[in-house]
């Protein structure tokens, strides 16, 4: 197996600077073009679909991508976006998690019993809340390795069984009202990033991807593989760092990037370090291609199911806790209706496969933008987003997985060939 083969489930981004190879920008451009045909998409269908919503909405009206709107869409996909990042793991497997809804909402009364009702620390809320999600990843792993129980199975029990535990802990009161006043809610709900520091943060995540890149590159030609082209490096980073630049100006016209949206994209890159650069990641990756060659090659199966379930119950958790902060409340409906269809939808739109082995952190972030743009684009043009909401994210989900399971033929071809 050559070091390109190896590599490629993980380098799904198509905008990877080695595109641009031996043969400068005439070679990458060559090279990117077979990596499409052989059904290499990477996250390329989410981008462009994001930029033709995005066009469609603003010509039907205008203020669709004014300051204001993109602040408010930042604010409001990064609850349900960490959700789907939790998604994107258990996906990456081959397994699906179909409760992460429910334990987000159990999670935020959790918290709010805690709270509220027990009169403890918000730390202390914030702490039980999470080992509760926690503790449904443990019950998930027993039940899958133990008993060979489906995730389809057991996640749809606890799709039922953790609603009415949600239910339980409310009480007949059935609602529960967050203090204002506590730091946590005044962060999630109200607190930007000062202007000058978010322009030092685009500057440092600029000189980090060089930095990273640049040591990657060394990295390669010290294990006698090809390094990586510089000036496409170089390239990307100058891209990189002016398309934030301009973002940070542009959303600071209005309130600028909230500490909500500025964790979520954290929580992102530091996922997304780990599915790429650690053991762990790779192990990930090698048990959603072929798990039976995963045990072969002597891989832990059972223990990176443990840790991606418990990720994935975590990350559900602290999903609902945020978003119980963002209304200063949690009631029965908190985690519920279309929780489950937004952050599964976020992360197979985004670009994650359903089959296993192939998708990237980043899916859950493209994959909620998607859906909160158009749920925002079709408030502003009047339409009736409860039932039309629906309809369109369906099309788009069905859309997504269409586009998946071609590429996947076409990969499978490619590989025949």
């Amino acid at each position: 197996m050559t070091s390109e083969t190896a590599e490629s489930p993980i380098a799904a981004d198509l905008v990877d600077e080695r595109l641009i190879g031996r043969g400068g920008v005439t070679g990458g451009a060559r090279s990117l073009w077979n990596r499409i045909r052989g059904g290499d998409l990477g996250m390329l269908p989410v981008i462009i679909g994001l930029i033709v919503i995005s066009l469609v909405f603003y010509a039907m009206e205008p203020i669709f991508l004014s300051s204001r709107n993109l602040v408010s869409i930042t604010q409001f996909a990064a609850p349900v976006g960490i959700i789907a990042l939790g998604i994107v793991l258990v996906l990456l497997l081959g397994e699906i998690d179909l409760s992460v809804g429910s334990v987000s909402g159990m999670a935020a009364a959790v918290m709010a019993v805690v709270v509220v009702r027990q009169g403890h620390d918000m730390a202390l809320g914030l702490v039980a809340g999470i080992l509760s999600g926690l503790a449904v990843g443990l019950f998930y792993a027993i039940l899958y390795n133990a008993f060979g129980i489906p995730s389809f199975v057991f996640s749809l029990a606890g799709l039922l069984g953790f609603e009415g535990v949600l239910y339980l802990v409310l009480g007949k009161e059935g609602s529960i009202n967050l203090p204002e006043g506590s730091n946590f809610v005044q962060y999630v709900r109200y607190e930007y990033l000062p202007q000058g520091a978010a322009y030092a943060l685009v500057v440092l995540l600029s000189v980090g991807y060089l930095t990273s890149r640049s040591l990657a590159s060394r990295s390669r030609e010290r294990a006698g593989l090809s390094s990586l082209w510089m000036p496409g490096v170089l390239i990307k980073a100058g891209l990189m760092l002016v398309g934030l630049l301009f973002a940070t100006y542009y959303l600071y016209i209005d309130r600028g990037w909230g500490y909500l949206w500025v964790f979520f994209v954290l929580l992102v890159m530091i996922v997304d370090f780990a599915l790429r650069r650690t053991t762990w990641g790779r192990h990930v990756f090698a048990i959603g291609g072929s798990e039976d060659a995963a045990r072969r090659a002597g891989i832990k199966v059972g223990r990176t199911y443990v840790s991606v379930f418990v990720m994935c119950s975590t990350l559900a958790a602290l999903g609902g806790l945020l978003a119980a902060a963002q209304v200063t409340s949690v009631s029965q409906s908190s985690g519920t209706g279309d929780t489950n269809l937004t952050a599964i939808a976020a992360a197979v739109i985004g670009g994650t496969s359903l089959f296993g082995g192939r998708g990237s952190a980043w899916s859950a972030l493209l994959g909620i933008l998607v859906l909160k743009a158009i749920q925002s684009g079709l408030n502003m043009v009047g339409v009736d987003s409860s039932s039309v909401r629906l309809i369109v994210t369906g099309g788009v989900l069905l859309l997504a997985v269409a586009v998946d399971s071609k590429a996947r033929q076409a990969r499978e071809s490619s590989g025949r060939g």
